[in-house]
């Protein structure tokens, strides 16, 4: 049988996941086989760079442009991605055009000297990559060492057991997805340890006008997860988000309600201000927009010096 869609995705265990999930839904919603698909992985310069933070590297981009190139040259037909290394900005011709239902967009922590950063001894190493989980760690225990940790979720694991730390943060919806919850020693709360944009949620980019794709695709999007990730998305955007820029923001959606929080925070954990809103779900772009000029306000255009 001849391939009807190419899936591209990075060569990870988890983005694998994600690709054979979004593969099986759609099976599912189209009564098609197996053989129907092609999984085409691509290697990403943010796979390759392993030796600094993303943030000195070039940003989020870095997991997406290689994928992206061969979906506008036609080598696959959509791009699955986690949604929190999407920048906001995409290249000319592509979107955005379905995320499957988000898995809990908590973050986990794996303590190898403690169950829980609460109860690190003092002056322990936390490892992490992400300049935000590194602000809400040090906001929490300004006397932790944070140490740079690059690599999968396999790669970090490894990194842990080898003592280069003494515990470490990762998104728990990809630890779910790998079955590695018996990982987990502690789960932090949303109300303190906000999430990034997008965690949890798995995104579909797609070239615009594929009428025969998106097709395919509205059958397993999932509206509230689109439209909490509008939000999200859109504060991210107002903010000038990138991987340089200590940003949280979480929205949920009840009702026809759109709830959401945002967070900006300074690198070193010291300063940091907050917004919660809400509005109608339909709204979901001008709500995240709004936030962002809200937070903005209050933090003033100083904050921001030296983030760029």
């Amino acid at each position: 049988m001849q391939t009807t869609l190419k899936i591209g995705t990075r060569g990870s265990p988890l983005a694998l996941a994600q690709a054979h999930e979004t593969q099986a839904r759609l099976m599912a919603a189209h009564d098609m086989p197996v053989e129907a698909f092609e999984i085409v992985v691509i290697s990403t310069s943010g796979d390759r760079i392993q030796d600094r933070p993303l943030s000195e590297a070039g940003g989020k981009g870095l997991f997406t442009k290689e994928i992206e190139e061969a979906l506008l040259e036609r080598r696959i037909d959509i791009a699955v991605h986690s949604s929190k290394d999407m920048p906001t900005i995409l290249p000319d011709g592509l979107e955005l055009s379905a995320f499957l239902p988000r898995e809990d967009a908590r973050d986990a922590f794996i303590g190898k000297a403690a169950k829980a950063i609460a109860e690190l001894p003092q002056g322990a190493k936390v490892g992490s990559s992400s300049l935000r989980r590194q602000a809400l760690i040090r906001r929490m225990r300004p006397d932790l060492h944070v140490v740079m940790f690059r690599g999968n979720v396999q790669t970090r694991l490894r990194k842990l057991d080898e003592g280069v730390a003494d515990g470490t943060i990762l998104a728990f919806a990809g630890l779910k997805r790998l079955g590695l919850e018996d990982v987990i020693t502690d789960l932090m709360p949303l109300e303190t340890f906000p999430p990034a944009p997008g965690q949890g949620a798995i995104g579909i980019e797609t070239r615009i006008g594929d009428r025969k794709v998106e097709k395919m695709l509205a059958a397993i999007h999932d509206v509230p997860t689109g439209q909490a990730l509008a939000c999200e998305r859109a504060f991210l955007e107002a903010l000038d988000g990138s991987c340089r820029t200590p940003i949280a923001g979480h929205a949920t959606i009840s009702g026809g309600t759109l709830s959401f929080a945002g967070l900006i925070i300074s690198p070193d954990g010291t300063d940091w201000h907050e917004v919660e809103t809400q509005g109608p779900a339909g709204d979901a772009a001008l709500i995240g927009a709004d936030a962002a000029r809200t937070v903005r306000a209050k933090a003033g255009e100083k904050f921001f010096d030296g983030w760029a």
